[in-house]
């Protein structure tokens, strides 16, 4: 069988993506439960703010997790006050679930502890490789969005 032929640059940044991910990630989980919310919920509240009330169904695609998943993760968000179900105004048996004020600033503060923790890590970088960095993630980032 061959091999495929990857530079060694591609090895290196690939396992340098993976690591930096497990970083991030841990210390998110570690912030989140200073909120007292899941990694699960706060997916999903993002979900739904970047893509506006979904439903039980969407949500779950978008999750890629079971129906009976979400309704269970929403029946918790709810009783926070996280979010709430709301019929749809077009057509009444469809329920949606929107964000409410409370979750909307959850995340936004979540989002600024990461961001510290991220400021924090990037101190000692020049501004111009700070910038660098920034242009070179979004080009990686446009070459593989699409074939999501």
């Amino acid at each position: 069988m061959k091999k495929n032929s990857v530079s060694e640059s591609v090895i290196e940044i690939e396992r340098y993506l993976r690591k930096t991910d497990s970083i991030i990630r841990k210390k998110g989980r570690e912030i989140l439960k200073d909120f007292n919310i899941t990694a699960p919920q706060f997916t999903a509240l993002q979900w739904l703010i970047n893509d506006g009330d979904l439903t039980i169904g969407e949500l779950s695609q978008s999750m890629k997790l079971a129906c009976s998943t979400i309704t269970d993760l929403i029946d918790r968000m709810e009783k926070n006050n996280l979010v709430t179900r709301k019929k749809d105004t077009k057509d009444k048996r469809v329920v949606r679930i929107h964000v409410e004020q409370k979750g909307l600033d959850l995340v936004q503060k979540v989002l600024e502890k990461r961001r510290l923790f991220l400021d924090e890590k990037l101190k000692n970088f020049k501004e111009k490789d700070k910038n660098n960095l920034v242009k070179n993630l979004e080009l990686l980032y446009l070459a593989m969005k699409d074939e999501n």
